[in-house]
C-alpha cells in the first residue's frame, strides 16, 4: 500500500506502558558483548544483580523487552513489508540517568517523513516519562523503506556532520561474537533477518546480520569505556547513522575525535577492508 502522506505525517502512536528490572538489563548489556572481562571491576557494573549502571541505549529496547513476534512496520497510513526496511539512523537523549528498575510511558508520533524517489524514510519520536511524572528519555530514529518512495513528499535533508580533520583521539577495535545477534534478540528484537539464515537470503544477505541497534550499543560501551572510564552515568545521549551491516563475529573498527563536550566517531569492519557501518557517530558528555 503507498504512503498516505495526509494520514501518516504527526499521526500519534500508541501509548506503551512498560517495566524492567536489573535482570532485564544484565541481558542487554550481555546482549552488547559486556562481560568480556569478567573480573574487571567497571566491566562488572554493567553487570551488578541489583543495581547495574544502565547505558541510555537501553532505551531502545525497554519498551519491547519480553516479545517474542516479529515486528511490523504497521503505523496510520503506513503498512510496509519488513523485508523491506533497514534503519535509517537512531538518537536517545536521557534526562536523567536510567534506573536500574523502573516503570514508565512511552507516546509517539511519526515526525518527518521524506520521499527519496525509490525509497522511503520514516521518523519517530517517542518521549518517555516514569511513573514519578518526571521525564526520562527522548528517542528518535528513522528507517528506510525501500521502494516505498514517489509518494509526493519532501525529499529531506542530506546533510552530514564533519569530523575533525586531524588524526583521531582514540582507535578501538572490538570484536563481536559469532552467536551475539541470537543472544541480543532476548531483549526483544524478534526479526528473522537476524536469525533465519533463509529469511536474510530473500533479504538479499548472504546470512543474518547483526542489528543495528546492537551495534549501535556496542559502540557506545566501546567508547564509554574507553574515554569515559566506564561511566554509563557520564553518556547524556547518543546518535548514530547506519551506514552498513555487520556479520556476527566480525571486529568494529571506532575512531574517536573529542570535541568539547561531544564524541564524534566514525566505526568500519575491519575484515571488509573497512567497510562502513556507522556514520554520524555522537555520544554526548552530560
Amino acid at each position: 500500500m503507498p504512503i498516505d502522506l495526509a494520514t501518516a505525517l504527526g499521526a500519534e502512536l500508541p501509548a506503551r506502558e512498560f517495566s524492567w528490572t536489573p535482570t532485564d538489563v544484565q541481558l542487554y548489556h550481555l546482549g552488547l558483548g559486556a562481560g568480556a572481562r569478567p573480573t574487571d571491576r567497571a566491566e562488572l557494573a554493567y553487570l551488578n544483580d541489583r543495581t547495574p549502571q544502565v547505558l541510555p541505549t537501553f532505551a531502545t529496547v525497554v519498551p519491547t523487552l519480553g516479545e517474542t513476534e516479529p515486528p511490523r512496520v504497521s503505523f496510520p497510513g503506513i503498512e510496509i513489508d519488513l523485508a523491506k526496511v533497514v534503519h535509517g539512523h537512531q538518537e536517545v537523549l536521557v534526562h536523567k540517568p536510567i534506573p536500574p528498575t523502573g516503570k514508565a510511558v512511552s507516546v509517539g508520533r511519526i515526525a518527518e517523513i521524506w520521499d527519496k524517489g525509490a525509497n522511503a524514510v520514516i521518523v519517530q519520536e517517542h518521549t518517555v516519562t516514569g511513573s514519578d511524572g518526571e521525564p526520562l528519555w527522548t528517542v528518535r530514529s528513522s528507517i528506510f523503506a525501500k521502494g516505498e518512495g514517489g509518494f509526493g513528499g519532501e525529499r529531506g535533508p542530506s546533510a552530514r556532520t564533519e569530523l575533525p580533520d586531524r588524526a583521531p583521539d582514540a582507535a578501538l577495535l572490538t570484536p563481536t561474537l559469532p552467536q551475539q545477534a541470537l543472544l541480543y534478540r532476548l531483549s526483544g528484537d524478534r526479526n528473522p533477518l537476524h536469525s533465519d539464515p533463509e529469511f536474510a537470503r530473500g533479504a538479499g544477505f548472504p546470512a543474518p546480520i547483526l542489528h543495528g541497534l546492537c551495534t549501535y550499543g556496542t559502540v557506545c560501551k566501546a567508547i564509554t569505556d574507553a574515554l569515559l572510564d566506564s561511566d554509563a552515568n557520564r553518556v547524556g545521549g547518543f546518535r548514530a547513522k547506519f551506514a552498513g551491516v555487520l556479520y556476527p563475529g566480525e571486529t568494529l573498527r571506532t575512531k574517536v575525535w573529542r570535541e568539547g563536550d561531544e564524541l564524534m566517531a566514525v566505526v568500519t569492519v575491519v575484515e571488509r577492508d573497512d567497510a562502513p557501518v556507522l556514520n554520524d557517530v555522537t555520544l554526548y558528555i552530560a
